[in-house]
């Protein structure tokens, strides 16, 4: 197999990396996320679909450890993962969300910073006094924090305060953010919302280059087209459940599939008839779609 780097990290690409199993999610009386199974692999990028409400982000915090499953186990490179956020990152895995969590009264430099937190031994005595270790590891994490902002294309913007970015600039910057964690499996929660085909072009191709360092990525999202061209692997959740897992092109032509997005299967569609003929205007009113 082809060895690739993520960082720190050496895994050959193909090696199973998350492997979620049996993971129910409850609240109350309500089943969020019903029996979820689904494996992810070093160097795959991994997309996961379905209509609102189907638990998609509800799996994903079961998975990075916001919340603790009713039943299941999740594993990540072979070992159980705790359902705490920081041994989550620890272990190799970081997110994004749905709604952009930036610190927005600090710079993007600082917010990507804030990302190499969990890998940095500099201790609260070390940073009061300024001690040797404390400026060693200052000074390589702001040339690794500009290295990330080189890479997702905001390094003009590194002394700019994150609210006064562009809505599409803080997507990356939070991608920035997750990526200076030194992770091997990115979890992107719908990275494209608000974003307009420019953006979106611009965000699938950021994507590309992350799988290209040998990452692996699991991303939420709902502009259809953008999954099924970024994807190796598709599943679709309905109900809290895996309603279908596959490639792409299997997924996206799963009748199944298109009847949990539009309601009512293909075949039970009814045929379009001719259009009902419009009354005449009366001379001298306006049209009111003009």
């Amino acid at each position: 197999m082809t060895q690739v780097a993520t960082g720190g990290h050496h895994v050959d690409s193909g090696t199973l990396l998350l492997q979620a199993s049996n993971v129910t999610m409850r609240f109350g009386g309500l089943t969020a996320v019903n029996d979820v199974s689904l494996n992810v692999h070093a160097g795959e990028i991994f997309g996961l679909i379905g209509p609102n409400g189907a638990g998609k982000t509800t799996f994903f915090n079961c998975l990075t450890g916001l919340y603790k499953p009713t039943s299941g186990e999740v594993r990540f490179a072979g070992e159980v993962l705790p359902p705490q956020p920081r041994l989550v990152v620890r272990a190799g895995m970081a997110r994004t969300f749905q709604n952009i969590r930036l610190f927005h009264n600090m710079t993007a430099i600082e917010n990507v910073m804030v990302g190499m937190y969990g890998r940095t031994k500099t201790n609260a005595i070390d940073a009061i006094f300024r001690l040797p270790r404390h400026r060693r590891e200052e000074l390589a994490s702001t040339e690794r924090a500009r290295e990330l902002l080189d890479f997702v294309g905001l390094v003009g913007a590194s002394d700019m305060l994150s609210r006064n970015l562009p809505y599409g600039d803080q997507r990356r910057l939070e991608i920035a953010r997750a990526l200076a964690t030194d992770p091997k499996l990115l979890l992107l929660d719908e990275p494209t919302a608000g974003m307009n085909p420019q953006e979106t072009r611009q965000a699938e191709e950021l994507i590309f280059k992350i799988r290209d360092l040998g990452l692996a990525v699991l991303v939420i999202e709902h502009d259809m087209r953008f999954i099924f061209n970024l994807c190796d692997r598709v599943a679709c959740l309905v109900r809290g459940a895996v309603l279908v897992e596959g490639p792409g092109n299997v997924v996206q032509n799963d009748p199944r599939v298109i009847e949990a997005y539009i309601g009512t299967p293909p075949e039970e569609l009814p045929e379009a008839g001719p259009a009902p003929e419009q009354p005449a205007a009366n001379p001298g009113e306006g049209n009111a779609d003009a």
